[in-house]
């Protein structure tokens, strides 16, 4: 399987004001999907540390970089223009879907500002800050990821395929 490596985004839990909790609840479902995990990260909602934490992800060659909080309306929360401005390319297909599964839940799915691009060999990935919402919308898309992750690091699929 792939490494991936989670990186919560919030000024609480950087500063020892709050527990992670969504940060924990996304490593389980990855873990329980057959991921290999590198050491998590909690960074501020200053938009040069997360910059700093997803060029270290990258350097650490980790092929799912998924992100947890800053997705929403604060002034502070700034995950989607870091992750966009951070990528070579973007993959709006898993917002979307997690938008679309998540408004099945509740309609302020419509509220979240989540992305996801390609960085060189890694997919990076926003979710909510909510361990809830978080876990809702991995759930989602997980399940396809392996096979954009299979491309993206040169694997291969039949003529019949593709």
């Amino acid at each position: 399987m792939y490494t991936a490596k989670v990186i919560t985004v919030s000024d609480r839990c950087s500063r020892g004001e709050a527990v992670d909790r969504s940060g924990p609840v996304v490593e389980v479902l990855l873990r329980d999907a057959g991921y290999d995990l590198l050491p998590s990260a909690i960074v501020s909602d200053d938009p040069d540390a997360l910059f700093t934490a997803l060029t270290e992800s990258v350097l650490e060659d980790a092929a799912l970089i998924v992100t947890t909080g800053g997705t929403g309306f604060s002034p502070r929360d700034n995950a989607p223009e870091v992750t966009l401005a951070f990528c070579d390319r973007a993959v709006p297909g898993i917002p979307e879907a997690m938008r679309y599964a998540s408004l099945q839940i509740t309609p302020r799915a419509i509220l979240s500002r989540a992305a996801a691009g390609i960085k060189d060999r890694s997919l990076i990935l926003n979710l909510p800050g909510s361990p809830k919402a978080a876990k809702e919308n991995l759930e989602a898309v997980i399940g396809a990821l392996e096979h954009g992750l299979l491309m993206l690091r040169g694997g291969t699929q039949s003529c019949a395929e593709g």
